[in-house]
C-alpha cells in the first residue's frame, strides 16, 4: 500500500473555502481509480493546519490522478488559499493495526 500524506497550511480566513472545496471534492477523489482511502485531519493548536491522508494501490496510480482533471480543478481552487507552502511525503505502509476496544 502507497500513501501520500500532505500538510496544508490555510490562510485563516480561507479554512471554511478549503473545507467547502474538501467537501464537494472528497467523493470523487476516494472513488478514484486506485485510490483506497482519502482522511482528512485537522491540527489540534493550530486550527488553519490540515493534513490529508491517501492510500493508492501503487505510485502509478497517484500519479494518474495527480495529471488528472479533477486534480488540476481541485488544487486550482485550493492552493490560492494557502499561508505556507505545502509539504508531501510519499510513504509505504508497513503495519497497520486497530484495537477495536478503543472506538
Amino acid at each position: 500500500m502507497f500513501v501520500r500524506i500532505v500538510k496544508l497550511t490555510f490562510q485563516p480566513t480561507k479554512v471554511d473555502v478549503f473545507l467547502d472545496i474538501f467537501e464537494n471534492s472528497k467523493h470523487k477523489i476516494r472513488n478514484f481509480n486506485g485510490c483506497r482511502l482519502l482522511e482528512l485531519y485537522r491540527d489540534k493548536t493550530n486550527k488553519n493546519i490540515f493534513f490529508t491522508y491517501s492510500y493508492w494501490e501503487n505510485e502509478e496510480d497517484l500519479e494518474t490522478y495527480r495529471t488528472s482533471k479533477l486534480f488540476k480543478s481541485v488544487w486550482a481552487k485550493t492552493k490560492i488559499l494557502f499561508a505556507d507552502k505545502p509539504e508531501a511525503w510519499s510513504v509505504d505502509k508497513l503495519e497497520s493495526s486497530c484495537n477495536q476496544k478503543n472506538y
